[in-house]
């Protein structure tokens, strides 16, 4: 401790004399003396011993061909559910976006950089990104949630009394809720232009858990009837093609695991309120 309290005293005489810098060997004016005190680290290196800049902050990882990466492999968010959408507009991905950096997103990238002539690491560098945007629209909403897992809006107030399907048509969300708890959102779809999903408030009257439509001759699994033949329940071709496709007027979900819970909750009677 005498010891360090000695250099920092000699370190002031020398500031008061020669003033702010320090000359050096060669002539050239340099930045004061720098005393490294016992415990304390080099400003250059991070908390945990890597390599970092000037502020101390962790350096950007790189790619093998030296670009800087902004997404790679178990990464998450919204920077990869734009990634992911891109991708399937320049046909390299075809499921998703889901948000997660995953196998079929890395195999993804790495077949657009192959193709480019780029090192084909899997991993988006700076270098990858800037080709495909070159190439690509920046995607609407509907693209990033091609497949569902959009957040809900808020419930409508004739949701909050009672046990209600609250459903969404702007945010294509459907809300089960008990006395204004949110129990359970899944991502669904209504019908086309022509067959528009009817709004207002509606009670299940009917349902059916292997339902087929003699209508439209096909399958509407986990059916909860509220208007004349509309019901909601799951579609398998909203599961396979997302939005990209519509209902006759029904309210499709694509999630089989989370419909078959709801399923066995609802009871007829419940009330289904229909807005947007």
């Amino acid at each position: 401790m005498g010891r360090s309290l000695a250099a920092v005293a000699a370190l002031a005489a020398l500031v008061t004399v020669c003033g702010c810098t320090v000359q050096g060997t060669d002539g050239k004016t340099h930045s004061p003396v720098h005393i490294e005190l016992p415990g304390s680290k080099p400003p250059s290196a991070t908390a945990d011993g890597r390599p970092g800049g000037s502020d101390g902050k962790p350096s950007a990882p790189t790619s093998k061909g030296g670009a800087p990466v902004m997404w790679s492999p178990g990464d998450s968010g919204g920077g990869v559910r734009e990634l992911q959408a891109r991708l399937r507009q320049a046909d390299w991905l075809f499921d998703g976006p889901t948000g997660t950096y995953d196998d079929l997103t890395e195999n993804a990238v790495k077949g657009f950089q192959g193709k480019r002539g780029l090192p084909r690491t899997g991993e988006t560098d700076t270098v990858t990104w800037q080709r495909l945007t070159k190439m690509t629209h920046e995607p609407g909403k509907w693209e990033l949630y091609l497949m569902g897992g959009q957040p809900a809006g808020p419930a409508d107030p004739r949701c909050l009394t009672g046990r209600v399907l609250c459903i969404d048509k702007t945010s294509r969300t459907l809300r089960w809720m008990i006395d204004g708890r949110t129990v359970a959102t899944m991502s669904v779809r209504f019908g086309a232009v022509g067959t528009p999903t009817r709004e207002g408030v509606f009670h299940v009257y009917w349902k059916s858990r292997h339902h087929w439509s003699t209508l439209y001759d096909s399958s509407m699994p986990y059916a909860m009837f509220f208007s004349g033949g509309q019901a909601v329940h799951y579609s398998y071709d909203f599961a396979a093609r997302g939005y990209t496709g519509a209902s006759h007027g029904c309210v499709n979900v694509r999630d089989e695991a989370a419909i078959a819970d709801l399923y066995a909750q609802v009871r007829t009677g419940d009330k289904v309120v229909v807005y947007g």
